[in-house]
């Protein structure tokens, strides 16, 4: 029996170092309908427990009817700059069995939901497409909007597009491009270090 050596990965991908949430983004930049269908391709192969896939999406393109209906319900501190995005895509939980009031559908579907964010915010780099992910928004009334079912939670939202500044050019108040060191967020590691 052959054995497989894994290969040494010296450094994380390009890419992925590259990776900030830019709050500025290039009004001329177009997410075509095969980036966008690419991106929800991403979305499906993200894993999830039992594959119960408990995700959806709402997607406006700016300029479309979908993207006007969602900028609405933005929170003041999004209004700002999530409008100049080229796609913002409301990201949907499953989290109930439908026509139950308290039957989890699925105890990791958030879990899930998330991995099928990073999926399509990781193809978006490859695309070369920057992501913001955030929460400033009404999720209710984007709920009553797009008739989302109540066994569906409106969970998060992102904006996908071309920044139009550099990683460090634009930040919020409080806000830093540190990141935390490996054993700060490592509570037990095999192997020494």
């Amino acid at each position: 029996m052959a054995t497989c050596e894994i290969p040494a990965v010296p450094e994380v991908h390009p890419a992925l170092r590259r990776r900030f949430s830019p709050v500025r983004f290039d009004p001329d930049a177009i997410v075509t309908a095969a980036q966008l269908d690419t991106l929800l391709q991403a979305a499906g192969n993200a894993p999830s427990a039992g594959n119960s896939q408990p995700w959806s999406f709402i997607v406006g393109r700016r300029g479309d009817e979908v993207h006007d209906r969602i900028v609405q319900y933005l929170a003041r501190s999004s209004t700002a700059w999530a409008p100049g995005a080229s796609l913002l895509v409301v990201n949907l939980a499953h989290v109930r069995v439908e026509d139950t009031d308290n039957w989890e559908y699925s105890e990791f579907a958030r879990y899930d939901l998330g991995q099928a964010v990073a999926h399509m915010t990781i193809q978006g780099l490859v695309l070369g497409l920057d992501a913001h992910q955030f929460r400033a928004f009404d999720r209710d009334a984007v709920a009553a909007e797009f008739d989302v079912p109540g066994h569906w939670e409106v969970t998060s939202m992102t904006a996908f597009g071309v920044a139009a500044h550099a990683p460090g050019e634009i930040a919020s108040p409080g806000t830093s491009r540190e990141r935390a060191e490996i054993d700060e967020i490592t509570w037990a590691r095999a192997g020494g270090s």
